[in-house]
């Protein structure tokens, strides 16, 4: 299919309906990716937090595309090349263990008090920082492309949704994820989503299907029960300050 034929079918009206459904799913995925982001750089001051968030999310953009473009390639990246297990398999096996790794870690230092109000300011916990956020995006990236594939061969629709989707990261990315890093209740809380991710990348990896409503459902009931906590000790402290107050 020619680039020509691609514009033409994007105007239809089944493949603007296509294009949104991509789009939403791109967003309802694109969670996890927040969550990671504002793990990976919530040890760096505040004021490179946003940099690393913005370069690391351009060069995921940039990889994302490079996939789309070689979308219906990455379809044979399901054939089997180590037992039973194929290079998704392999890369989403990876992804869950060390999204694991990386959480438990963080639970660790966040409940023992380690490095707190310890900031990194080396460049190299920058670079670190990109580099881990463009590989855990590429972990997703995997499966979301192939995903996007079953849903059409239109690779303008793909590259479109994409697109957008990753504008609207860059937008909520830093408020939701400096919010996160503020409360740590809500940060051990992201952090006990990453796990559960993981845990659903490896499942996954190994062919054990894990509806993500299963997932989904639960994360957005613990978040809904944390924030009425929140405001709940939010309006404690508001009237013990009138109580206290002349």
């Amino acid at each position: 299919m020619d680039f020509l034929q691609m514009f033409h079918e994007l105007s239809t009206p089944s493949a603007l309906a296509t294009l949104a459904l991509l789009v939403g799913l791109e967003l309802v995925l694109g969670i996890d990716n927040i969550l990671v982001i504002s793990i990976v750089v919530s040890r760096l001051p505040a004021a490179e937090r946003q940099r690393a968030r913005i370069i690391g999310l351009a060069l995921a953009l940039v990889m994302r595309l490079i996939f789309v473009a070689f979308a219906f390639q990455l379809v044979h990246l399901t054939e089997p090349v180590l037992g039973s297990l194929s290079i998704r398999d392999l890369v989403l096996l990876s992804g869950g263990l060390f999204l694991i790794y990386k959480a438990v870690r963080e639970i660790h230092h966040v409940v023992e008090l380690k490095d707190e109000g310890l900031n990194i300011s080396a460049k190299n916990a920058v670079s670190s920082a990109i580099i881990q956020i463009v590989l855990l995006d590429i972990v997703f990236s995997v499966d979301s492309v192939i995903t996007a594939v079953g849903l059409t061969s239109n690779q303008i629709t793909i590259s479109l949704a994409v697109i957008v989707s990753f504008v609207g990261l860059l937008f909520y990315a830093g408020p939701i994820g400096e919010f996160i890093l503020k409360h740590p209740g809500l940060k051990i809380l992201a952090l006990s989503f990453l796990v559960t991710i993981g845990v659903t990348l490896c499942l996954e990896g190994m062919h054990k299907h894990v509806d993500k409503a299963y997932i989904y459902l639960p994360m957005g009931f613990a978040l809904l029960v944390e924030l009425l906590q929140m405001r709940y000790f939010s309006n404690e402290k508001r009237v013990a300050a009138k109580t206290d107050g002349p």
